[in-house]
């Protein structure tokens, strides 16, 4: 079985701006929620909320990228 190669990850202008501002644990939660992200099944625009963070992003399947559209924290 040949290992797939991870998604590269690009963020939106105001989704880089936010990543900047956020606590490094929660800046460490966004990763850990892209690097679940990249699965083959499901909607190409999606919507992941882990407790007070939300993420919006698109998947690029054939090109193996993730867009960062916005990141929400409530904290």
């Amino acid at each position: 079985m040949t290992e797939q190669q991870p998604y590269a990850v690009g963020f939106s202008a105001p989704a880089a701006k936010v990543l900047g501002t956020l606590p490094e644990p929660v800046e460490d939660m966004v990763w850990d929620v892209l690097d679940a992200a990249g699965d083959p099944e499901g909607e190409d625009v999606r919507h992941a909320s882990v407790g007070q963070l939300s993420l919006t992003y698109w998947v690029n399947r054939p090109l193996r990228r993730l867009s960062v559209l916005t990141i929400t924290w409530l904290g």
